[in-house]
């Protein structure tokens, strides 16, 4: 796929059946409900939306910040999720991880300004949400640990870190590691104002066809509880999420905030062949065997405040039907008390398959689609440059046929 934070797979086939229930375009809203979410990701790693350069002066990168909000404000939307630690790094002065290469050219190098800090006064003026995005694992786009700032992390701590898919992780496996990215994250939340935390699907890493993360080592060390590796993994991912879980609740209640915590998780938690609880999809990947993200635990157990699914296909898409994914993601969050907000692949409107993407239409349908659930509280749509360049017309599409007027997070 063409995105470098999320990952997917391709499929043509377009079911009949719901292939005839999306023909036609969206009939306009009545009215926007008085609490809806309208988000949108706002990505820094590899440059992808912001900074476009990291020849940019301070002043630029702030005019192009600026805008972006901007556009989230004429576009009606009410929340951003902003990546603030997309590579072990930070877009703010961090005493554990260096400064983002991203906005400098090079890692350690100090901007300037703190954009963070930034970016959540700017937002907040806007009456526009900011949740600090993070990547708990990922270290690098590479596999050189020499590239990495002097004194990064993964320098001082090799036993910390894996080469997988010609990348760099952390290892989930290792405690400390698990309590190291934790605090790192959390210094960005208690310092600033932020409205939420946000994970995105990156877990353990996709799969890569004859690749071994190789994780033998932490295995033998704290996996002799478990049945087996594959349930080892996911208790540490579990525990990722628990833990992180607790600590912005206790943050919550020292400072009185309404911090809130979510993820947004690959969209299919296991399909219906693997368990008889999964959806009705033939996804290439899922989250609970091939992340090892117990996505649909996280939610009964209530750890999360929010779920994000991306359920990046179209309606009557064969191997995962927007229409099935949605309804299932409605049960699950059901009773729970979490959030359910629907990932929107804005990006890949216009691609030439499947051929639904070809319809600016498309997402709009939806939208109409999802407001039969009403566990559906709302929609965040990738990426913000998308959402700022419209090409196909699918946003302005989106604006006029469902947010009539403004609404609350």
């Amino acid at each position: 796929m063409r995105r470098i934070t999320r990952r997917g797979f391709a499929v043509t086939a377009l079911g009949a059946a719901s292939a005839l229930l999306t023909a036609g375009s969206a009939a306009p809203a009545a009215g926007a409900p008085r609490r809806e979410m309208r988000g949108m990701w706002l990505a820094t790693v590899a440059n992808l939306d912001w900074p476009s350069s990291v020849r940019l002066t301070p002043a630029d990168q702030q005019r192009e910040l600026r805008a972006l909000l901007d556009t989230a404000v004429a576009r009606k939307l009410n929340t951003v999720f902003f990546q603030v630690r997309s590579t072990a790094d930070a877009l703010w002065p961090s005493p554990y991880e260096p400064w983002a290469q991203y906005l400098t050219g090079q890692q350690g190098r100090d901007p300037g300004w703190d954009p963070l800090d930034f970016a959540v006064r700017e937002a907040h003026r806007r009456d526009l949400e900011l949740h600090a995005w993070f990547n708990p694992y990922r270290v690098a786009n590479h596999t050189d640990p020499g590239r990495l700032a002097a004194g990064h992390p993964a320098r001082r701590h090799p036993r910390w870190v894996l080469p997988y898919g010609g990348k760099l992780y952390y290892n989930p496996g290792l405690p400390e590691v698990r309590a190291f990215v934790q605090d790192a994250m959390f210094d960005a939340v208690r310092r600033y104002p932020v409205d939420g935390a946000h994970f995105d699907d990156y877990f353990y890493p996709y799969p890569v066809a004859g690749g071994h993360f190789d994780d033998d080592a932490a295995f033998q060390e704290y996996g002799d509880s478990f049945e087996s590796r594959d349930a080892w993994r996911r208790d540490n991912i579990d525990r990722l999420i628990q833990e992180m879980a607790g600590r912005l609740r206790e943050e919550n209640a020292r400072a009185g905030r309404r911090l809130r915590f979510g993820v947004s998780p690959f969209a299919v938690w296991r399909n219906q062949g693997t368990d008889p609880q999964g959806s009705r999809t033939q996804a290439g990947v899922e989250t609970y065997d091939d992340l090892y993200a117990d996505t649909r635990r996280w939610v009964r157990e209530g750890w999360l405040d929010y779920i994000v699914p991306q359920v990046y296909w179209p309606l009557g898409t064969k191997a995962a039907d927007y229409a099935e994914l949605v309804p299932w993601w409605a049960r699950t969050v059901e009773g729970t008390g979490v959030d359910l907000y629907i990932g929107e692949a804005l990006y890949k409107e216009g691609e030439s398959q499947p051929v639904a993407w070809q319809d600016p239409a498309e997402i709009s349908r939806h939208l109409t689609f999802a407001r039969r659930y009403p566990q559906v509280g709302g929609h965040v749509y990738f990426s913000a440059k998308v959402v700022a360049k419209d090409p196909s017309g699918a946003m302005a599409r989106v604006v006029r046929d469902h947010y009539g007027s403004a609404a609350r997070a």
